[in-house]
């Protein structure tokens, strides 16, 4: 079996050969945990779930390691902790928890190791002190700071110059700064944020660094495959190779770099100001979770989706059909077409496809091997019928209100009110419940 996965470095597609069959190796960029995650979240936590179970096929479950982080130190996390009046350990953990549940009742495995940026400062600061001995980095004003021009081949993944990278960024303009995109490694804490001891004084580390050390400590200097959205090509990911590289002699970071395309909502950009934002839990509250995850599968990795409720309803009416006629194994056992698409550069659709003309056998294997179960599908069965108009119902009103037909707006509303539905509107759309 011959799996080749497209190389966002090289821009080919190429036949994987992992550095050590016995020790295959991948990391993925996880959450940052000041919030729920969104939907758009949820598609790099399927697609990479979906490599890690062939990779596991492939090799042996004992044979191959997944890492995905969290990021639990971070302006934004101190930001919203401020905000909601909680300590920055509450938020975190609590986010953390609800991350985990949201992503399990999608029917994602558990990576082999989930390590959090706060437990491993110590890997960040020696790795910070390599790069400044290499001559890669430079302490100012409490700060230190990667020297963009000391890598010579700094935007090899973005496929950018500096002049353009620089165009294109929302760059902090400081004093301290040798040159414009010159990126922060660690930077001062105040007493009120959270703070470790260090050589340039108290403070904490840049984003960054935090995935090149903990991918470093569990996956080694070079491992095989690094994945994330496409929105984490630039500033993130080239940040890390400049990084990873540069203190390890050159060595390469991943040897296959891939990244899931966009998620947009309804044909549009989701945003809490268009009204189409939507959180993994929100969804969950109305979908189950296998019909969520099996809409996602229906298109390639590497293409934009266009998440609709139309293509959910369509998603739920098929597995219903296929779970009245089988029920997924515990040992999958797919079709040869099954396992051809997904050899493919994971080529879901394909091997959905190849599920619509398989036997019983040959379906209930493809379904096992993709993560689903039937239990969540079968447990909300019952009210699938109600959810499915309700949805209808407020798409048809969110289009009368951006037609600024609020008369038709209102009676929607008003309608599904007689029948026991209460619409709540507020900055991450419209959600509903059942008048008690």
């Amino acid at each position: 079996m011959i799996l080749r996965l497209f190389n966002s470095l090289t821009k080919t597609k190429e036949e994987f050969a992992p550095l050590d069959p016995n020790n295959v190796r991948m990391y993925v960029c996880g959450p940052t945990v000041y919030d729920f995650a969104h939907i758009g979240n949820a598609r790099p936590v399927l697609v990479f779930d979906v490599l890690f179970r062939m990779l596991r096929h492939v090799y042996g479950d004992a044979h191959v390691s997944y890492v995905r982080n969290i990021t639990d130190v971070d302006d934004k996390i101190n930001a919203r902790a401020a905000e909601r009046g909680i300590s920055i350990r509450e938020l975190t953990e609590e986010t953390a928890r609800i991350y985990d549940e949201d992503v399990a009742a999608l029917g994602n495995l558990p990576p082999s190791v989930t390590p959090r940026a706060t437990e491993h400062v110590r890997e960040m600061i020696a790795m910070i002190e390599e790069l400044i001995a290499a001559g890669h980095a430079y302490a100012a004003d409490g700060h230190v700071l990667f020297d963009v021009s000391s890598k010579s081949d700094y935007g090899k993944l973005a496929r950018r110059s500096l002049d353009e990278m620089l165009a294109g960024a929302r760059v902090e303009v400081a004093p301290y700064k040798r040159n414009a995109m010159d990126f922060v490694l660690w930077k001062p804490s105040e007493a009120n944020l959270p703070g470790w001891d260090s050589p340039w004084g108290r403070g904490r580390p840049g984003w960054h660094i935090e995935c090149s050390a903990m991918a470093g400590k569990y996956l080694g200097e070079t491992f095989d495959i690094h994945g994330g959205g496409i929105d984490l090509v630039f500033p993130h990911h080239e940040n890390e190779i400049a990084q990873s590289e540069s203190a390890h002699h050159g060595h390469p970071l991943a040897k296959v770099w891939m990244h899931n395309g966009f998620l947009e909502v309804e044909g549009e950009k989701m945003a809490k100001s268009a009204g189409n934002f939507f959180t993994i839990r929100e969804l969950l509250a109305d979908w189950p979770g296998e019909v969520l995850r099996f809409n996602m599968l229906r298109t390639h990795y590497r293409q934009p989706i266009d998440f609709t409720f139309a293509g959910l309803k369509e998603s739920w009416k098929t597995l219903e059909r296929w779970y009245a006629v089988t029920e997924p194994l515990a040992n999958p056992a797919p079709n040869a077409e099954f396992f051809e698409a997904l050899c493919d550069d994971l080529n879901t659709p394909a091997a959905i496809t190849s599920l619509h003309q398989a036997d019983e056998l040959a379906l209930a294997g493809g379904l096992g091997f993709l993560g689903f179960s039937n239990v969540q599908l079968r447990i909300t069965a019952k009210v699938a019928v109600d959810t499915v108009a309700i949805a209808d119902a407020i798409a048809a009103r969110n289009a009368a209100r951006k037609a600024r037909d609020f008369g038709e707006s209102d009676r929607i509303r008003d309608e599904l009110l007689a029948k026991g539905i209460v619409l709540k509107d507020g900055p991450a759309g419209t959600t509903w419940e059942v008048k008690r």
